[in-house]
């Protein structure tokens, strides 16, 4: 039912976190439950619980989520159903639709992406 893909990314293209894990769910992937992980997270299948990334996290067009986000910057170009904590940048792509609230230090909404929620913005952490 969970399937992850974890991907060893070399030293010489680690993320600006500093992470080299980066996990994908593909598209025919369906997570059930929470996931927490060091580095950054792609999604582009269906998941329902938590997901938690010391890095980056990117939902694709294609995705649907409803669960809670957390990562340090967040890129929405899919579905999603939950709130949503970006500890640098909440971006909702043009394609985007998000039903929650949010905790952001910054945001940036495309022209085409929905918000429906309440938005926290504070000072930038880490």
């Amino acid at each position: 039912m969970a399937s992850a893909e974890k991907i060893a990314v070399p030293a010489s293209n680690a993320t600006q976190n500093g992470g080299t894990n980066v996990v994908s769910l593909g598209p025919r992937d369906i997570l059930q439950g929470r996931l927490e992980i060091q580095g950054d997270l792609k999604v582009a299948g269906n998941v329902e619980g938590d997901l938690k990334a010391s890095g980056d996290v990117t939902v694709d067009s294609g995705a649907t989520i409803q669960a809670a986000i957390e990562g340090a910057n967040v890129n929405v170009r899919g579905q999603v159903t939950g709130n949503v904590t970006a500890r640098k940048r909440l971006t909702l792509g043009g394609s985007g639709h998000l039903q929650g609230d949010v905790r952001v230090s910054r945001l940036t909404v495309e022209d085409g992406a929905t918000l429906n929620g309440n938005v926290t913005m504070s000072s930038e952490k880490g």
